[in-house]
């Protein structure tokens, strides 16, 4: 079996967000399944690809509208994640920093569609040359979502509608909107199918890939069922398509997070001495941000947005430490502009119970995931979520909005063998209710012990979502 995944992101070459890990892991399970699983994404200009060697394989020229481009398609030569990653090197559309958004101008990139484009134009021209095509093409968001339409509606590539195809998508807040007169820069579509691009009189590159697709998933059964009536605007396409449709759950690479290996923490542990190592790293972590160890920490890592809940956070915590609540609370992320701001009032209101870094930081990240004895994940939308995964491996206890994977991965601590403490509503009142609940489980150290224990045993690796996937590609081949 092999298969081909395409994607805009992929750990550790450059990731904005959940969907670099799951790009960076799953073809690496996949292979050690025996699939002969690659990665194909942008050339940026970005640390990985300047450090690493690669080697040329593929050389060649495609159009865009009337304008001709060259591409260049390149190995990374020494296989260092554990499958083959090829990237596609197009000048002058993705040789710059920044994956998504320009870090001068805060926006996206003006020629957004004219980079996911050719990019998309130049991986099919590669595959067409192919003596022998893949046994599946795996797309992965919208940016890539044009892929399968390509396939069927374009002539240019008629010598690949063999080929099942299966689309992932990771979020569906993000369709990839444009205008439809940008349908002339694609390769000649037959007139008949130009429809299937358009949804609310725009064209729209996920609704594209969802129509064409052979097979639709997303990364958990949860989130797929809340497509149906909650997927800005696509609800009425998701449930059309929905006999085609597959949830399955992310795993995580427990190889990168393993707290009895990760070189990125202070102290390593493992279950054995699992208790000792949580206190120590606790130690480091409140040091780092000048809060008292001997209080229940709760930390929340991602990006400062309303998707991930993180608006509730700052009325929760001062209402909590106001009414004489005691615990640590520490944030780390970027986003809202208005949300940093207010966190940085917040370090200076509650000195020594709450602290920011307002940053993109892995070694911090799994320091925190080491060393807080909570995770909060109050998620307005969550396709799946990898945080509370991480959180698990590390013993950390999960607190979420029962929503998309989170409920689907966090049974509530008040049920047989549960492990994390859901709630339900996304409201500030919810999630301090929530917290206290968490602050009760710290007072009793044997109950949290317990917890972590279970924690701990848990597992989210990558092999039984490689299995599935497996199964699901076996079975757009018979």
């Amino acid at each position: 079996m092999h298969v081909i995944h395409t994607s805009a992101e992929c750990y550790p070459v450059a990731k904005a967000g959940g969907l670099a890990d799951v790009v960076g892991a799953l073809p690496k399970y996949q292979n050690e399944k025996g699939v002969d699983s690659w990665v194909v994404m942008p050339a940026y200009d970005v640390p990985f690809i300047q450090q690493h060697e690669f080697e040329l394989v593929h050389k060649d020229k495609a159009h865009i509208g009337p304008h001709w481009f060259t591409f260049q398609i390149l190995r990374e030569k020494s296989n260092s994640l554990g499958f083959p990653l090829y990237i596609v090197d197009i000048p002058g559309r993705f040789d710059r920093p920044g994956v998504y958004i320009d870090p001068e101008s805060g926006f996206p990139y003006w020629d957004e569609f004219e980079r996911y484009a050719s990019f998309q134009v130049a991986v099919l021209n590669w595959i067409s040359a192919f003596a022998q095509k893949p046994d599946i093409i795996h797309c992965h968001d919208h940016h890539t979502a044009l892929i399968p339409f390509m396939i069927t509606s374009c002539p240019d590539y008629q010598q690949l509608r063999a080929i099942p195809t299966v689309l992932t998508i990771h979020n569906g807040e993000y369709h990839g909107w444009y205008d439809m007169g940008k349908r002339f820069l694609l390769p000649y579509i037959n007139e008949n199918r130009v429809g299937l691009m358009e949804w609310g009189g725009r064209l729209n590159a996920l609704s594209a890939g969802i129509r064409t697709a052979w097979s639709v998933t997303t990364v958990s059964q949860s989130y797929m069922d809340e497509l149906k009536y909650s997927s800005a605007g696509l609800e009425g396409l998701i449930n059309a398509e929905y006999q085609k449709s597959l949830g399955i759950i992310n795993g995580i690479d427990t190889d990168v997070w393993n707290p009895a290996t990760d070189p990125l923490i202070a102290h390593t542990y493992s279950a054995r001495d699992l208790k000792k190592g949580k206190a120590l790293n606790k130690e480091i972590l409140c040091n780092y941000f000048n809060l008292k160890p001997e209080l229940p920490t709760f930390a929340f890592i991602g990006r400062l947005v309303r998707e991930k809940g993180a608006d509730l956070l700052p009325e929760m915590i001062s209402w909590f430490l106001n009414s004489g609540g005691q615990a640590n609370f520490v944030v780390l992320g970027t986003g809202d502009p208005g949300l940093q701001h207010r966190f940085r009032e917040m370090s200076r209101e509650h000195l020594g119970f709450f602290d920011a870094s307002l940053q993109y930081n892995e070694k911090l990240a799994h320091q925190i995931y080491a060393g807080a004895d909570f995770l909060l994940m109050p998620s307005r939308v969550e396709p799946c979520g990898l945080n509370q995964m991480y959180a698990l491996r590390y013993g950390t206890i999960p607190v979420v909005r029962a929503v998309g994977g989170l409920k689907d991965t966090v049974i509530d601590m008040s049920l047989d063998n549960g492990y994390g403490i859901r709630f339900d509503h996304y409201s500030v009142e919810d999630l301090l209710t929530a917290v206290r609940r968490g602050v009760s489980v710290f007072s009793d150290k044997k109950q949290l012990l317990n917890l972590q224990k279970r924690a701990v045993a848990l597992d989210f690796s990558w092999y039984a979502s490689a299995d599935k996937y497996n199964q699901l590609y076996h079975s757009l081949n018979t």
